[in-house]
C-alpha cells in the first residue's frame, strides 16, 4: 500500500477504495511489487566467507544488477576463470575458494563497479 495515499476527503469522509483499481484497500494490489526486490546501489560487492560452510571458504559476489538468466550466465563465466565450482543462490553468486582478485579484475573489466567487501 502505498504511504501516501488519500485517507479521508471532506467531501466523501474516509476513502476505503482504491481510486485505480476499485477494491478496497486491503485487497488491493496494484500499488505493490510482485514478489520482493533489492535496493541496490549499483556496486557490485566480493568478499571472501567461511561461515557455515564447515571451513571452507567461498567468494560471495552481490548485487549484479542483472536478471536471473544472466547471473546464472556470469556465474558460469566466473567459474570457468577461477577454474573451480560454484552457485547462484538468492541473486548471490558463490564460488568455493579465495578468488576474490580474479573476480574484482575480471567483473571491473566487465564495466561494473566493484568493491571489496568484509576487509
Amino acid at each position: 500500500m502505498p504511504e501516501d495515499r488519500l485517507v479521508y476527503s471532506t467531501e466523501s469522509g474516509r476513502i476505503t477504495i482504491c481510486p485505480t483499481c476499485g477494491q478496497a484497500y486491503k485487497n488491493c494490489r496494484c500499488e505493490q511489487p510482485m514478489g520482493p526486490t533489492k535496493k541496490s546501489d549499483g556496486i557490485v560487492r566480493v568478499m571472501r566467507d567461511r561461515k557455515h560452510r564447515g571451513g571452507k571458504t567461498v567468494t560471495v559476489i552481490t548485487g549484479v544488477p542483472i536478471n536471473d538468466a544472466g547471473l546464472s550466465n556470469l556465474a558460469q563465466q566466473l567459474k570457468k576463470l577461477c577454474g573451480s565450482g560454484g552457485t547462484v543462490k538468492d541473486g548471490v553468486i558463490e564460488i568455493q575458494g579465495d578468488h576474490c582478485e580474479k573476480v574484482i579484475g575480471k567483473l571491473g573489466d566487465m564495466g561494473y563497479k566493484v568493491k571489496r567487501a568484509g576487509g
